[in-house]
């Protein structure tokens, strides 16, 4: 219960800082182009597409390609969101406070998580009204939809749990961001070395963020990618709270 009220103050805090209304707004800007392009381009292939058998639609050639470059857009603006959560604590020695306080160290980190998720969670909702408006001129795939959403959810989750860890490490907001993001570019394209090598390993295509995300994004729901995203963002809540013990540990 403690967690939920973290979450919400730090909520409304991350909603009165000038960030994350820049990152909402950017992240949202290229959305809506990269949805007009695709919209675009599937205007031009119409007279092509009605040639082919079994062509691909709106959702194949629209959504999928949105919300996979969404994937990327939140690689890069999620260290940004999380890089202050507890660097910032850290650093104004508002932390001490924080941890002498009756409250446990997982509350102090699922509050912070799920704050900056609940943000993204809301850039996710303003994205899905752009493949909705196309049920005025169009059919979609809800079953891709849904699963593309749910990806993309998963994805931040990841994501969030990532920064989260890496602020706890730090008392610099932009060294948390860094570290942060190198490891979740390293993540993300492990699985491109089986594009190098005539014996992938199979270890790095499983850690591989981006093969789970676009498995998701075909549509076929797998328990082998659902439970690899909710194990990555709890081992990273772990860490992070394991941290925050140690430092409640030190004189």
């Amino acid at each position: 219960m403690t967690a939920f009220i973290i979450a919400e103050r730090e909520f409304k805090t991350l909603f009165l800082a000038p960030l994350a209304w820049i990152i909402l707004a950017v992240l949202e800007a290229l959305s809506a182009f990269m949805f007009l392009t695709q919209v675009e381009k599937f205007m031009r292939l119409q007279k092509t597409l009605a040639l082919i058998d079994n062509a691909p639609g709106l959702t194949d050639i629209v959504v999928l390609p949105l919300y996979g470059n969404v994937g990327i857009l939140l690689l890069l603006a999620t260290p940004l969101l999380t890089m202050g959560v507890i660097a910032s604590e850290r650093r104004y020695k508002t932390l001490t406070l924080l941890l002498s306080a009756p409250i446990s160290s997982a509350a102090i980190i699922l509050g912070k998580f799920l704050a900056c998720w609940g943000l993204l969670l809301v850039l996710l909702g303003l994205l899905t009204c752009m493949p909705l408006s196309l049920l005025f001129g169009g059919t979609l795939d809800f079953g891709k939809l849904a699963c593309n959403c749910l990806a993309l959810a998963l994805l931040s989750a990841a994501f969030t749990a990532t920064g989260v860890y890496f602020s706890s490490l730090s008392s610099h907001p932009v060294a948390a961001a860094i570290s942060s993001f190198g490891l979740l570019l390293l993540l993300w394209i492990l699985d491109w070395t089986s594009n190098f090598s005539d014996e992938p390993s199979p270890v790095l295509n499983y850690l591989s963020l981006l093969k789970h995300f676009q498995h998701l994004q075909t549509g076929l729901l797998s328990s082998v990618d659902v439970c690899f995203f909710l194990l990555y963002t709890g081992l990273f809540l772990f860490l992070s709270i394991s941290h925050l013990d140690k430092l409640r540990r030190q004189p």
